[in-house]
């Protein structure tokens, strides 16, 4: 039985090119030798067939370039979408994103963390299911942190990218204020167990202020659930007029309920949607949704979480990004 080939060493390659470990150690990392040096060492590395030991450099540095990237219910089709965005974002600089999925639980999503700071990760990156859970602030001590969507207000966070709801909701509320609509349901991915979620707060702050009668429905994201809870809302004695959904997935299942009840969305009832994925510009109507800027997202997250992990000091640790709101035919007046 053949025995597997041999690593190459760092030694070796120093021993080919006449230069301390230490130094062929910084000119593959191009760090503090000259442009000659490390194409000299580059070149020798790879006629020996030199590769770098993950194991022994995270030992040695301390980091593994593995970035935790926690989602909150990749159910959701737009965190789908984020997640691998910001995964790209972190491959760009030589990290890689080690995705696991809430899949909506609070504490499947602290049991996830926890686990991925054992496992050493460089830093974790969150899109909280459950924001105000103060476990959050042992992690947060314990390696960098940074929030996608809602802060973390029981921890210090290495940096924040967040979603300005109460902006988002008010344009959705007075956008169909202003159509004529009174009555509106609002299916929200909350569950029961955490029900201060900003946004759920904002819809009755909102609500209060316009004159709308708004009621929270808690809604799974997975399609045919989200499809049985808006068939209930959509056969209800006095359904309401519009439904806000707080992901377009959700939307979604109202799309698919409609069609089996055969009312027409634009026509019979009014749906919006909160995140404007792809697949929301080619449905029949086009859905009206809010976009919050998906690349940029992932681009701050990744950049904030690379510059923890480096310790280098940002100017602006918290990023608040604005909606947009982008009006189709799935609104109209009544």
């Amino acid at each position: 039985m053949a025995r597997p080939s041999k690593r190459t060493t760092l030694r070796e390659v120093a021993e080919a090119t006449g230069l301390s470990t230490a130094a062929v150690s910084y000119a593959l990392r191009g760090k503090h030798v000259s442009k000659e040096t490390e194409e000299r060492v580059r070149k020798a590395a790879a006629e020996l067939g030199y590769e770098a030991d993950p194991i022994a450099r995270a030992l040695a540095s301390g980091r593994t370039s593995m970035v935790g990237v926690l989602a909150g219910d990749l159910q959701d089709l737009w965190q789908q979408q984020l997640m691998a965005a910001i995964g790209r974002e972190l491959l760009a600089g030589d990290r890689y994103a080690l995705i696991l999925d809430a899949g909506g639980d609070p504490d499947r999503e602290l049991a996830l963390a926890k686990q991925l700071r054992d496992q050493r990760v460089d830093a974790l990156l969150v899109s909280p299911v459950n924001p105000s859970a103060e476990g959050w602030a042992a992690i947060a001590d314990a390696l960098p942190v940074v929030a996608v969507g809602d802060s973390l207000s029981a921890a210090r966070t290495a940096g924040q990218v967040i979603f300005d709801n109460r902006a988002g909701i008010d344009a959705v509320l007075e956008y169909l204020h202003g159509l004529g609509h009174r009555r509106v349901t609002v299916l929200t991915p909350t569950r029961p167990s955490t029900p201060d979620r900003p946004a759920d707060v904002y819809v009755g702050e909102a609500a209060d202020r316009l004159g709308l009668r708004a009621e929270l429905v808690p809604c799974p994201q997975e399609l045919g659930e989200a499809t049985l809870v808006a068939r209930r809302v959509l056969d209800g004695e006095r359904p309401a007029t519009a439904v806000f959904c707080f992901s377009d997935s959700l939307a979604y299942g109202v799309y698919a309920a409609a069609a089996e009840a055969s009312l027409e969305v634009g026509r019979d009832v009014s749906v919006v949607g909160f995140d404007d994925h792809p697949v929301s510009r080619v449905l029949t109507p086009p859905l009206t949704t809010v976009d919050w800027g998906l690349a940029e997202i992932a681009a701050e997250a990744a950049r904030l979480t690379v510059a923890a992990i480096e310790g280098k000091r940002v100017r602006k640790k918290r990023i608040l990004c604005a909606p947009r709101m982008s009006e189709r035919g799935s609104a109209v007046r009544v």
